[in-house]
């Protein structure tokens, strides 16, 4: 079991960039993938990246184009979101969870453990 806790969100321009953090708990949190999910106003929550366990496989959403990077530093127990040329579209709650599962894991569902989530507001 892991626990996570987000931060790093907060109200920017457009074009600005933000980097998040994941905090997990646990001595464990090496052998989990963590997914970045995010949640806008209205709109279900979806994918924006997925880091495995080694930090050797990255995936993103295409809707990030180039402008996020996920990455891990397993010694210090936390995953990162770098976020660069934030547009108002990027507006949303941003979520980080950690999954033990094998698979492609971009759906919510196959995450079980979830951090509480951080706002990112752009303006434009």
């Amino acid at each position: 079991q892991v626990q996570l806790v987000e931060s790093g969100g907060g109200l920017v321009q457009a074009g600005d960039s933000l980097r998040l953090s994941c905090v997990g708990s646990g001595r464990t949190f090496s052998t989990y993938a963590i997914g970045w999910f995010r949640q806008p106003p209205g709109k279900d929550r979806e994918l924006v990246s997925r880091i495995n366990w080694s930090g050797g496989d990255t995936t993103y959403a295409g809707f990030t184009g180039g402008r996020f990077t996920a990455s891990r530093d397993d010694a210090k127990a936390t995953a990162y979101l770098q976020m660069n040329n934030l547009q108002p579209d990027d507006t949303a709650v941003y979520y980080c969870a950690a999954s033990g599962r094998l698979g492609v894991l971009d759906l919510p569902s196959e995450y079980p453990y979830w951090g509480q989530g951080t706002q990112v507001t752009v303006s434009s």
